[in-house]
């Protein structure tokens, strides 16, 4: 009995741990949807944390500082685009130094914050359904953003499937000449997924402030956004298979935390490895199945306004 109690209380961590980077995954889905490839999640992540726990402090109110940490998110990626979409910049580059833009201004306004504490969002067990046997402590014990995380995943998935936006969007990024010739707006369609994703990273970065720990501390994100990333390839671009990757790499988390707490005798920089040796064995597993024809086929590509 006590060994089904910790695998319930590790399926839960795991839940916990994954919805920050299942939000930073589902953003940046959206994002290479329309053909803009983002490595500065890392940069949105930590700029998102940072806003949602000012927010929070000043303001005492959870809802309004996790939306304050999207539309910080939303405000950095709308950097990229300027450089990716107005001004043709490498979208490579753009996103490696919105990374170290990102951490570096989260790192330098954040230093008076450390250590203080803020209520956030606490766990909220549902009615009836946190009842059920196994599956309802895992699913249905956690705080309200991770409710919501369940939501966006198929909102998303019937968006880009069923949706004429979404069809759209989807062009934009698979064969935007093509898009062009029907009279698209293309680089509307690009702002709107750049900005958009740029929301729901900052939102997993506020998660991390306000429901995860509830402080601030430097170097919050620690890798996630790179792990985001990587799970967008391990997901190929697909919001249902982000959700499981997420929660997988959230239970590695959980695993390695449990351990050091359990005073395991294995290194804790070994420990601490554990999810990004995950992240290369991903990469790796999925680089063998084709993962490039999955892509959208103008993705980092730069699309020249028509004349």
């Amino acid at each position: 009995m006590m060994s089904l109690d910790i695998a319930i209380l590790l399926l839960a961590a795991a839940v916990q741990s994954g919805t920050p980077i299942l939000y930073a995954t589902l953003g940046e889905i959206v994002t290479e949807k329309v053909g803009i490839l983002n490595l500065g999640v890392e940069g949105m992540m930590m700029v998102g944390a940072l806003a949602g726990f000012i927010a929070a402090l000043y303001t005492g109110q959870a809802s309004l500082a996790f939306l304050v940490g999207g539309l910080a998110g939303a405000l950095l990626a709308a950097l990229h685009g300027l450089v990716c979409i107005g001004f043709q910049g490498n979208q490579v580059v753009s996103g490696l130094a919105l990374t170290i833009l990102g951490t570096g201004l989260a790192d330098y306004l954040g230093t008076p914050f450390v250590g203080q504490k803020v209520t956030g969002f606490a766990p909220v067990a549902l009615p009836l359904l946190s009842a059920i046997p196994g599956l309802g402590p895992v699913f249905f014990k956690q705080d309200p953003l991770v409710y919501g995380s369940y939501l966006i995943v198929p909102l998303l998935w019937l968006f880009f499937r069923n949706t004429k936006w979404g069809l759209r969007m989807r062009s934009v990024g698979e064969y935007p000449e093509a898009a062009f010739a029907a009279g698209l707006p293309v680089h509307l369609y690009r702002w709107a997924g750049v900005i958009g994703g740029g929301f729901l990273v900052g939102l997993g970065g506020a998660y991390l402030s306000l429901a995860y720990t509830h402080l601030w501390t430097s170097g919050m994100s620690a890798g996630r956004g790179w792990i985001a990333v990587a799970l967008v390839i391990f997901a190929f671009w697909r919001p249902e298979r982000a959700l499981i990757g997420a929660y997988l790499f959230g239970g590695i988390m959980a695993f390695q935390l449990r351990l050091q707490a359990m005073g395991t005798h294995i290194p804790s920089s070994l420990l601490l490895m554990l999810p990004y040796g995950l992240t290369v064995l991903v990469l790796v597993l999925s680089s063998r199945k084709g993962t490039r024809a999955q892509s959208p086929a103008a993705l980092g590509i730069n699309i020249e306004p028509a004349e």
